[in-house]
């Protein structure tokens, strides 16, 4: 194999694939990133794979010869990271590949191909959406989803698939995240789900072309309603970059009947002094200390510490309907509940002290469900 690339091109796309590399691969050859060059006038392919997910970009070439080779990934990631500002010249000579740029020139040892695992096929293509709003409603909802992978099913964001919209979920039993968003289906009688892992879901939408659209396509088993959710895949495509991952192999929760429909006070306040207020209170509040908000008319006042302990106390204008109410979170908890908020307004709706509140945006309109809902349990102060 010998190809000559642009320098910031190959970077970019080594770069892409090298994040879906295992950080402990079961078996060596699993490091790898496999570098194909079909023929002559075609484009570079770039895959990485470690049975669970999968990554594949392309990338313009000129001249060069046909083959394919396997090395380390996370090496050429950081040799093409380094490179200086010229064209890159590949070239495979017996069990090394020869990377030349401008007066710098690495020799990289090659793995067995003939080891490497075939990667997955896409699955058939089921919408599609714009990335940007993709990519906001899973920065929404993905901090929900638990890091204890003792519990799988809480480790992912749910993805529900009908004619009219996608609604992303997650939960680790102490808040629930959820936001819906429209999307444009292949099919009008399309009714699915899918749990995705969190982490992979953030990574692909982390790094998705802003202004370009992102196809989502889902293997038979997913969109035939989950009825095998252990047999079931998902895949994004999205700037000639394709990205696959198996689905956790469990139902989501039902989470709906857990947000109330009724509440006993509500309040309106500035999103984004809110969110700067809570962070400066927090600045004494460890991680199992509360951030107290006591509400009344007109007022917010937040505190953290007590006694002995480092103290931090705001206020705040607030419009707020109901009998005065203190409620207590953790900092973290409700941090990423008004980060969630696009709005300029966020508004709490609550009904006891130590029942679940619940965040949201401004509602499209009357009558109308707010886009993303964020309900967190109160702490006990």
């Amino acid at each position: 194999m010998k190809f000559r690339v642009d320098r910031d091109a190959f970077a970019d796309a080594v770069a892409w694939t090298a994040r879906a590399l295992p950080a402990r691969p079961a078996v060596p050859v699993l490091a790898g990133m496999r570098l194909d060059l079909p023929g002559a006038g075609s484009a570079l392919g770039l895959s990485g794979f470690d049975y669970e997910v999968s990554a594949r970009a392309e990338v313009e070439v000129t001249g060069g010869e046909p083959g394919a080779v396997l090395v380390s990934g996370r090496l050429l990631a950081e040799i093409a990271r380094n490179l200086p500002a010229a064209p890159v010249d590949v070239e495979s000579d017996g069990t090394r590949v020869l990377v030349t740029c401008g007066s710098a020139r690495f020799t990289l040892l090659t793995l067995p191909l003939e080891d490497y695992p075939t990667l997955p096929d896409m699955p058939r293509t089921a919408g599609s959406l714009a990335a940007d709003a993709f990519a906001t409603a899973v920065r929404q909802v993905s901090p929900a989803a638990s890091r204890d992978d003792t519990l799988p099913m809480l480790t992912g964001v749910n993805i529900a698939f009908t004619a009219e919209s996608l609604t992303l979920a997650a939960t680790d039993r102490y808040r629930i995240a959820v936001r819906e968003l429209w999307w444009k289906p292949e099919h009008a009688d399309l009714s699915a789900s899918a749990l995705v892992p969190a982490r992979t879901l953030h990574d692909t939408a982390r790094s998705l072309v802003a202004n370009s659209n992102v196809h989502i396509a889902l293997s038979a088993a997913a969109a035939a309603g989950g009825s095998a959710p252990g047999e079931g895949m998902i895949g994004f495509e999205n700037g000639g970059r394709r990205t696959t991952t198996r689905l956790i192999d469990s139902d989501f929760v039902g989470y709906e009947s857990r947000f109330p429909t009724e509440f006993e006070a509500r309040a309106e306040i500035a999103t984004a002094p809110l969110l700067e207020a809570v962070k400066r209170v927090a600045l004494v509040a460890d991680r199992n200390t509360p951030v107290r908000l006591s509400f009344s008319a007109g007022e917010v006042v937040l505190e953290a510490g007590s006694g002995d302990d480092a103290q931090a106390a705001e206020a705040m204008d607030v419009r707020y309907e109901g009998e005065p109410m203190r409620v207590s979170f953790g900092p973290a908890y409700l941090l990423d509940g008004l980060a969630g908020v696009q709005g300029e307004t966020a508004y709490l709706h609550f009904t006891k002290p130590t029942k679940p509140v619940v965040i949201a945006e401004a509602p499209a309109g009357e009558g109308a469900r707010p886009e993303f809902r964020y309900l967190v349990m109160p702490l006990r102060s």
